[in-house]
């Protein structure tokens, strides 16, 4: 039974999508929509509904909070996900509204007594691990790209992989440069959500069998190809590397902001001269520069991208903290605010280990240099900079070489 559906009667209320989907795979269900067909905006809100949405008819039950949308058809108008006319009456049916979804596994219905409504496959295809589109209709929204690599790195754990139609159909879209129409927020919305996968790689390897990724996301793409000293990336190729790095930082953590600080701390290896490959040199302050440019154009918030630019630049001496004078390793404590800001410095450690562990034969090694970092701030954060500053509060300058001289000198007592 539908327990939080409403006697909406002659109208019938269905549980669809990823609910009915997640229930038959046995996972737990994050949220429920539901479709009403045989109804009226007013009929909606005669009931308590309130009304969202400006696109199309979409009303938040009036306890649960839950979505129930009019059942709907979609019409092509324009390029773009944007381009459509959206058509909701009481004569549309369930079987309408299933057919314009994207995938089989999406066209699920549950009916208020239980019955499963599949008229597209989905349950076969569940059991058979497989993510495919529903009809040529596909192809009319380049949104459904990035859902279907989003899915693939979601269900990856599971086995799934995208039908070899599905994947070229997708190749037909970017070629008919259906992605171009993609707005900045909606790529980041979907790169975000993906990021909270527990293997996000999917994602991007899947973008990049089609061919979106160079579209959407040059910086990282142009990495394949470009090698590595062996010596230290025993997997040579630059963006396996990174693929490694970004699902090294889903195990380590949660935290969305390190997994995108580590998909993009190497962006500069892709511009390295070819003349000095395998060698990097400076490759830090190029990965800031694309940092700075993919944060603008996907509109990425600040938060995240001071994250990003903060490993972009400071990785490799993170790394070589035993190599460091101690002058130096404060210098890199200063340019990362870590006394003031000690969160954000554990979050560029994570980032790091997993930049560090994220290549063969690594990962599972231990990442002493965040120990090391960890001991070296400790060390500064117990001079007492409030008693420097009354020493010298007519002298701003000599302040700052007072308070500096005392943490130098408490890094260099930590060792």
């Amino acid at each position: 039974m539908l327990p939080t559906a409403p006697d909406l009667a002659p109208a019938q209320v269905f549980l669809v999508g990823g609910a009915v989907r997640d229930a038959l795979l046995g996972l737990s269900v994050r949220e429920r929509d539901y479709v009403v067909v045989g109804a009226t905006p007013e009929q909606l809100l005669a009931h308590g509904f309130q009304q969202v949405g400006r696109d199309f008819p979409v009303f938040l039950h009036p306890k649960t909070h839950a979505e129930y949308a009019l059942a709907r058809t979609e019409r092509k108008t324009a390029p773009g996900y944007r381009g459509f006319t959206v058509h909701a009456a009481p004569t549309v049916t369930l079987a309408d509204d299933l057919a314009r979804r994207d995938l089989t596994i999406n066209a699920l219905a549950q009916a208020a007594d239980g019955q499963i409504i599949d008229p597209h496959g989905g349950r076969a295809d569940l059991e058979r691990r497989i993510l495919r589109h529903i009809s040529p209709a596909f192809a009319e929204d380049p949104v459904r790209i990035l859902r279907v690599a989003r899915f693939a790195a979601r269900f990856a754990p599971l086995g799934f992989t995208v039908a070899p139609e599905t994947v070229a159909l997708m190749r037909q879209m970017v070629a008919a440069g259906e992605v171009n129409h993609l707005v900045p927020e909606r790529v980041w919305q979907e790169l975000s959500r993906a990021l909270t996968e527990a293997q996000p790689s999917v994602f991007f390897h899947q973008l990049r069998d089609c061919g979106a990724l160079a579209q959407l996301l040059p910086e990282l793409d142009r990495l394949w190809g470009v090698p590595q000293p062996a010596k230290w990336h025993p997997e040579i190729d630059t963006g396996v590397h990174v693929m490694m790095v970004v699902d090294m930082a889903a195990r380590l953590t949660a935290d969305v902001e390190i997994r995108f600080a580590a998909l993009c701390h190497d962006f500069g290896k892709g511009t390295t001269p070819v003349e000095i490959l395998p060698s990097h040199r400076g490759h830090e302050e190029r990965s800031v520069t694309l940092v700075n440019a993919v944060c603008s154009r996907l509109r990425v918030p600040q938060r995240w991208r001071q994250l990003a630019q903060i490993t972009a630049r400071q990785h490799g001496l993170i790394h070589r903290v035993a190599e460091l004078t101690p002058a130096t390793q404060l210098t890199v404590l200063e340019q990362t605010d870590a006394v003031r800001r000690p969160s954000r410095f554990e979050q560029l450690l994570t980032a790091c280990e997993a930049d560090f562990r994220g290549r063969l034969g690594y990962e599972e090694r231990e990442y002493s240099q965040a120990t090391q970092w960890r001991r070296l701030l400790a060390a500064v954060q117990t001079v007492d900079a409030g008693a420097i500053a009354a020493q010298y509060e007519e002298s701003p300058t000599a302040l700052v070489a007072a308070l500096r001289q005392a943490r130098l000198a408490a890094i260099k007592a930590a060792g």
